[in-house]
């Protein structure tokens, strides 16, 4: 089901409560200094960090869940993932060959012990697991930064598909102005403790 995600005056530590509509399907991009709390946003939204206000997907909102049902409805791909099994098949949902073949991969990485993997490997099979995982939404921090241009372009590609094809509402963290220009639907700034919209055009 198609849903809305949304964050009702959602403040952290560094940032000021943020009222923001992320529609199915769209991505909006997030930008922003180191430490201006882009991650902890994320973090926030995805229930892992204390925050005020309330995020909802759809008409649920997240303190009306337990904590792991509301992550993998609304879940977060860390810029460094966490692999805590010791092959990728095993974190994995169902096997999903086109998705594999799409991020450069064949069946059998399933089989794969995550020990073999290198940064990048990584960061892709990050991606694939969690949409494997049939989430609700996206949060994306920096789902591309330990690729090289040639493989993210490729990764960029398949992911913007499968958020559009799913109707996933995406926040995807993101510091290239071009990647931004790219991907995202819309684009808001971290300026001080605030979240301000950039006008289209102007990244």
């Amino acid at each position: 089901m198609n849903q809305t995600l949304t964050l009702d005056r959602v403040a952290t530590d560094e940032l000021d409560a943020i009222n923001l509509t992320v529609a199915s399907g769209h991505i909006v991009c997030l930008s922003g200094f180191s430490g201006s709390g882009k991650s902890r946003l994320l973090r926030a939204v995805a229930d892992l960090d204390p925050h005020d206000g309330e995020v909802r997907l759809g008409n649920t909102p997240a303190h009306s869940l337990m904590a792991d049902a509301w992550r993998r409805r609304v879940m977060l791909v860390p810029a460094e993932s966490r692999w805590w099994h010791d092959t990728v098949g095993e974190h994995c949902g169902a096997l999903r060959e086109s998705d594999l073949t799409a991020l450069g991969f064949e069946a059998s990485v399933h089989q794969w012990p995550v020990s073999r993997l290198s940064s990048g490997e990584k960061q892709r099979l990050a991606l694939y697991r969690a949409l494997s995982l049939d989430p609700g939404a996206l949060l994306l921090d920096e789902p591309t930064a330990n690729l090289d241009e040639a493989t993210r372009e490729r990764v960029e590609q398949w992911l913007v598909r499968r958020i559009h094809d799913e109707g996933l509402p995406t926040l995807w963290v993101a510091h290239d102005p071009n990647q931004i220009a790219r991907v995202g639907d819309s684009h808001y700034h971290i300026n001080g403790r605030q979240l301000e919209e950039v006008p289209h055009g102007a990244d």
